[in-house]
Parts: structure tokens; C-alpha cells; sequence
């Protein structure tokens, strides 16, 4: 597992100092069912807006 995940949207209730995310759990999908070709192709499902 990694031991870091690194997130730079500064608005995520997640993003805490270093630009580390704090969540307890990482949710990634794919926009094409349950294969991504690439990064554009995915989206973090943990993030919530924070302040």
C-alpha cells in the first residue's frame, strides 16, 4: 500500500499541509466502466469540498 497519497485540489476537506491527504480510505473509478486507459480517465471519489 502506499505510504503516502498526494493530492494538489487545495479545496478538499482531505488536503491537509504537504499537499497529503488525511482520508481514511482512497475511492478511485474509472469514467469507462472498471478499466481506465489513463489518469484522465479517473476521479477521486473521496474528495468533499472543504473550506
Amino acid at each position: 500500500m502506499a505510504q503516502d497519497v498526494l493530492c494538489e485540489v487545495s479545496n478538499c476537506k482531505y488536503n491537509k499541509e504537504g499537499k497529503k491527504c488525511s482520508a481514511d480510505q482512497i475511492f478511485v473509478v474509472s469514467h469507462k466502466g472498471n478499466k481506465a486507459h489513463n489518469s484522465e480517465e479517473t476521479d477521486c471519489k473521496t474528495f468533499e469540498p472543504g473550506m
